[in-house]
């Protein structure tokens, strides 16, 4: 078939919209294995009831693998922020609000974020010490089972023709700390050096969901050992440089 209106290109995979369809294709290089967790991973989701691209089909494109999905017409919260500064709280306040209703849902087939997170660390190339004390305090971390992202940013929320949001790209998805999810969104506000936007997002997701500010705080340091293992040198010399802060002040 024939590709030609490019949505997005990111490292190891090009988004294309034809029709209804979003069309996500993969290089010749990644992993099969990755690619039908993600669409897995999806239609668990799809089953939660949430504002989601649905899943259509998986399969090869002149020798990659792709996944067909519903196209959603609209704009990313990241577009509308970019393009109305002036509206940024009043935005950052509907991306809060979705992503405490993701955290109200329960996927009870998907991977628990401790066991991914656990290996992730093991993977990092931390020395023996600090991978103990981080596997130490992830076990010491209440255990719950709340759905979470995994990657929610602003890009991943789409504000369609008629409001409504919908939230894409679940590859990341598990089952656990929601706090441990909110690390990861402030971390990758950070990463994208909108530092002042990521206090923000931390105060009001703290107050609309009356969490204690130091109790994502302490998830921090191993959010970000878990995710060291991937992206460029310099989002790992970032992420890296939050795993000794024992106590975020």
């Amino acid at each position: 078939m024939k590709l030609e209106k490019v949505i997005a290109v990111r490292n190891n995979k090009t988004l294309y919209h034809s029709g209804s369809d979003c069309i996500k294709v993969f290089n010749e290089d990644f992993s099969k294995a990755d690619v039908l967790n993600e669409a897995l991973n999806q239609s668990r989701v799809e089953e939660t009831g949430l504002k989601i691209n649905k899943i259509k089909e998986v399969c090869m494109i002149d020798g990659k693998w792709a996944i067909f999905s519903d196209y959603i017409e609209g704009k990313t919260l990241q577009t509308l922020m970019e393009e109305n500064p002036d509206k940024f709280d009043e935005y950052l306040e509907l991306f809060v609000d979705v992503q405490m209703e993701v955290h109200s849902k329960k996927c009870p087939l998907l991977t628990k974020l401790k066991d991914k997170m656990n290996r992730k660390i093991s993977q990092s190339d931390l020395d023996a010490t600090t991978r103990y004390d981080l596997h130490t305090r992830l076990e010491g971390m209440p255990k719950h089972t709340k759905l979470c992202h995994g990657d929610f940013n602003p890009s991943n929320v789409i504000i369609a023709k008629d409001k409504t949001a919908y939230v894409i790209d679940w590859a990341h998805a598990t089952q656990g700390n929601a706090s441990a999810d909110v690390a990861r969104t402030y971390l990758l506000f950070c990463l994208e050096g909108n530092i002042e936007g990521a206090e923000k997002y931390l105060d009001l997701f703290c107050k609309k969901s009356d969490t204690a500010k130091q109790y994502v705080q302490k998830w921090m340091p191993i959010v970000a050992a878990s995710q060291s293992v991937k992206g460029n040198e310099k989002e790992r010399e970032f992420l890296l440089s939050w795993v000794n802060v024992v106590d975020y002040e």
